[in-house]
C-alpha cells in the first residue's frame, strides 16, 4: 500500500477516511449505471457524503474531546468555490457540537459558482473526519486562551441533500463510481511554487527573487531552506505527511512533494498546503505565490500528479510479466488520460497564465503524449525500486497548483477510468513516433474553453449546473484579458507607430 500521511502523536481519531466509507455500489455494475443511480438516489448521495451514522457519532464525540483536550478556542470551517478558492468561517468552541449536528447556514449566491440570490441558503456540515489543529506559538495561545482547528466541510441545500456545485461533493461522487468498478484511486503530487521579496508598505507585489539557485542546489545563504521547513514541520503537525523537499530550477523556486494518499483526503491537504506555505512565507517577511509563470524567462510551477489505482491491498498498475511492469489496467488508464487530455486541460490549467507556462522549451508539456521515464511529455512512468510495486505509477504533468484539486482529481480519474472500462489502446510512446503524428494541447485559456465546452465527460463529471458555470467564468475571464492594453504592447509599439 502507499505510505499514508502522518498522524498526530497527540490525538488519535478512531474515524477513518471519507472516502473509505463511501457505500460501493455492485462491482459488476458499470461506470454509468452507477452515475444514473447516483443522479436518482439523493438519499443515498447524502449517506454517501456524511457516511454510516454510527460511525459519523463516533467521529462527532471525538472531535469534541479532542477539542477540549488541545484547548481549541476557534474552529475554521472550510470549503471551496468551483474555482478552488478556499472559504473559511469561523466559530467558537463552545458552537462546535451545533455545528457538526446542524451545520452552519451561509449566503450560497456570494460564492462563485454555488447559487442564484433567489435560492441561496446553503448549508456547510463539517467532516469530523478532517478535524486538525493548527500548530499555535505558546504566546499566541496565552493571548487567545487556546489554539485554532480547522475541519473541512461538505455543502448542502436546505432540503438536506448535497449541493450539485460544491466540489468536494464532485469528487466523492467519482470516488464512489471507481469503488463500485472496485478501485482506491491515490495520488500523490509534486508541488512547485517561488518565494519572492515582499514589498514596502503601499508598493505593487513584483517577482523580486531571493536567490539565483537551481535544481536541487543548497547554498549557505539559502534564505529559503528554513521556509521549506518550517512548512514541512507545520504540515506534518496537521497530519499532512511530507516526502522531501528541494529547490528548484529556476531562481526563487521551490518543490515540496507531499505523500501519497486517497484522493479526497489529497484535496483536501492542498488546500491546507497552499494556505500554509503562504502563512509561514508572510511571517518570515516573504511571500510565496503558485503563480503557473510570474518570470518570463525561466521555467513556471506545476504540479505533476501521481497516480495510481488500488484493488484492496494490491496496485492494479503493476504487472511483474509486463516489460515495463505495467498492466493493461494501467495502459488502459494513461490511454483514456492521454484520449480525454484536451478537453480536460481547463480545469488542470484554468487561469490564462497557466498557458505562459505551457510553452516549449522550459520542461511543461506541450504535446499530448506518453512515455517511460521521460520528463519532456504529458504522461510520465517514473522507475520504480525492485520490491516497491506498491510505488508503481502515473505522472500527470500538466497541471498546476492553482486549479481546483476536488475537480481535478475527479476529471483525472474518470478520463483514466474511461479508458479501464472501454479497454482503449495505448499509442505508441513519444519518442517512436514524429511530432506531426501528435496532439498539440491548447495553448491559450481561450483555446482551453473551445475544447472542453463540448466535453461529454466534463459536463457527465461535474453536472450540468457546475460545468456551464464554470466554462462561463472562464469565458469572462479570456474576455477581460482579451481587452486589456498589455505593458509589451505599450513598450513594443507606442513609440513607432
Amino acid at each position: 500500500m502507499p505510505a499514508r500521511r502522518a498522524k498526530n502523536t497527540d490525538v488519535k481519531s478512531p474515524a477513518k477516511s471519507t472516502a473509505k466509507k463511501a457505500a460501493k455500489p455492485n462491482v459488476a455494475a458499470d461506470e454509468q449505471t452507477l452515475e444514473n443511480d447516483l443522479d436518482a438516489e439523493t438519499t443515498s448521495d447524502a449517506e454517501a457524503v456524511l457516511g454510516d451514522g454510527n460511525e459519523v457519532e463516533s467521529s462527532r464525540e471525538f472531535v469534541i474531546r479532542a477539542a477540549q483536550d488541545r484547548r481549541v478556542k476557534f474552529v475554521r470551517l472550510w470549503f471551496t468555490d468551483i474555482l478552488g478558492m478556499l472559504k473559511s468561517t469561523a466559530i467558537v468552541a463552545d458552537e462546535l457540537e451545533a455545528a457538526l449536528e446542524e451545520g452552519v447556514t451561509f449566503d450560497g449566491s456570494a460564492i462563485e459558482g454555488y447559487a442564484r440570490q433567489d435560492e441561496s441558503d446553503m448549508i456547510a456540515v463539517p467532516d469530523p473526519n478532517t478535524f486538525a489543529v493548527s500548530p499555535t506559538p505558546l504566546a499566541e495561545m496565552n493571548a487567545s486562551g487556546g489554539t485554532v482547528a480547522r475541519m473541512f466541510c461538505d455543502i448542502f441545500n436546505p432540503d438536506g441533500t448535497p449541493s450539485d456545485t460544491d466540489p468536494r461533493f464532485i469528487l466523492k461522487r467519482q470516488l464512489r463510481i471507481a469503488a463500485g468498478m472496485g478501485y482506491t484511486f491515490y495520488v500523490g503530487p509534486e508541488v512547485e511554487f517561488f518565494y519572492f521579496r515582499r514589498p514596502a508598505n503601499g508598493e505593487k507585489q513584483r517577482p523580486e527573487t531571493l536567490d539565483e539557485g537551481g535544481y536541487f542546489d543548497l547554498t549557505p545563504d539559502d534564505i529559503a531552506s528554513p521556509l521549506r521547513r518550517k512548512t514541512a514541520l507545520t504540515l506534518e503537525k496537521m497530519d499532512i505527511g511530507v516526502e522531501s523537499s528541494h529547490h528548484e530550477a529556476s531562481p526563487s523556486q521551490h518543490e515540496i512533494d507531499l505523500r501519497y494518499t486517497d484522493a479526497l483526503t489529497m484535496a483536501d491537504s492542498l488546500m491546507t498546503f497552499r494556505l500554509v506555505v503562504k502563512e509561514v512565507a508572510v511571517e518570515s517577511g516573504y511571500y510565496a505565490t503558485f503563480m503557473p509563470k510570474p518570470l518570463t524567462d525561466c521555467n513556471g510551477s506545476g504540479m505533476h500528479v501521481n497516480m495510481s489505482l488500488f484493488r484492496g491491498g494490491s496496485n492494479a498498475f503493476f504487472d511483474a510479466d509486463d516489460p515495463g511492469n505495467l498492466s493493461k489496467v494501467a495502459y488502459h488508464f494513461i490511454a483514456g488520460l492521454l484520449r480525454h487530455a484536451r478537453e480536460l486541460t481547463l480545469f488542470t490549467n484554468q487561469w490564462v497564465n497557466s498557458y505562459k507556462r505551457l510553452v516549449p522549451g522550459f520542461e511543461a508539456p506541450t504535446r499530448v503524449t506518453w512515455a517511460l521515464r521521460n520528463r519532456a511529455d504529458l504522461i510520465r512512468v517514473p522507475s520504480h525500486k525492485p520490491g516497491r510495486e506498491s510505488s508503481r505509477r502515473v505522472e500527470y504533468r500538466s497541471p498546476d497548483a492553482c486549479c481546483n484539486p476536488y475537480l481535478v482529481f475527479a476529471l483525472l480519474l474518470a478520463a483514466g477510468l474511461e479508458g479501464v472500462k472501454n479497454e482503449y489502446e495505448l499509442p505508441l510512446p513519444a519518442n517512436e513516433i514524429s511530432e506531426d503524428q501528435t496532439e498539440v494541447l491548447p495553448a491559450s485559456l481561450n483555446e482551453a474553453i473551445v475544447a472542453a465546452q463540448d466535453s461529454e465527460l466534463a459536463q457527465r463529471v461535474l453536472g450540468d449546473t457546475l460545468f456551464e458555470k464554470f466554462i462561463d467564468n472562464k469565458r469572462i475571464e479570456w474576455e477581460k484579458y482579451r481587452t486589456q492594453v498589455h505593458q509589451y504592447e505599450l513598450d513594443r509599439y507606442l513609440g513607432i507607430l
